[in-house]
């Protein structure tokens, strides 16, 4: 996995503003929300500092640093991020961006390039060229709250497309159904972001 966007000062997202909190939804098993949509209003955590073996390879400043990241929305962090460049083509080509930049205080588990490549090209380019199965796809990469590593220690959570993921395990070892988080709870305006090594598939 190239190393470019995963490096992360823990000094930086220290000293990050806490998002002041709003009403929050009301929770379902496992930690999760009574609604799955995009714009559900719940209660913003105060940050802490990112967890995962590569948040050390994450740039100290500027392009793709923590510090950029908590001032953009998602979407754009995302497109910042050099390690997400496919996904980022995947959001543009299922028409997500504004969506994902729009909702409120959601948690969105973003595979790497890398992790697109396992597909292979052909299923690759297969997805990318549907739309509608794009979007299935993606949709499951996102909840709605702001998770913590705390909250995801043992979990089920409904995704924006419909079904659940399981999450399970904590620092260098959290895993997201069965892909591995390389670096989590990297908070962004509106989401907390967690780079996952795998593409997530729905469950039926």
């Amino acid at each position: 996995m190239n190393a470019g966007l995963l490096a992360l000062p823990i000094a930086a997202v220290l000293s990050l503003p806490a998002a002041q909190p709003v009403s929050a939804a009301r929770p379902v098993a496992g930690g999760g929300s009574a609604s799955a949509g995009w714009h559900a209003v719940v209660a913003a955590p105060v940050a802490s500092a990112p967890v995962g073996p590569a948040c050390k390879t994450l740039p100290q400043s500027g392009r793709g640093s923590v510090t950029e990241l908590g001032r953009l929305r998602v979407d754009t962090a995302i497109a910042h991020s050099p390690d997400l460049s496919t996904l980022n083509q995947a959001i543009q080509a299922a028409g997500l961006a504004h969506k994902l930049n729009t909702a409120k205080n959601i948690t969105v588990f973003a595979p790497t390039d890398e992790a697109f490549k396992k597909l292979g090209k052909r299923k690759l380019d297969k997805l990318l060229a549907d739309r509608n199965a794009l979007t299935q796809v993606l949709t499951y990469h996102v909840v709605q709250g702001r998770k913590t590593p705390k909250d995801l220690k043992k979990g089920e959570f409904p995704t924006v497309e419909g079904a659940k993921i399981t999450t399970k395990g904590s620092g260098d070892k959290l895993k997201v159904d069965k892909a591995k988080v390389a670096c989590g709870d990297i908070r962004t305006r509106n989401a907390n972001l967690y780079v996952i090594d795998a593409v997530l598939t729905p469950k039926r």
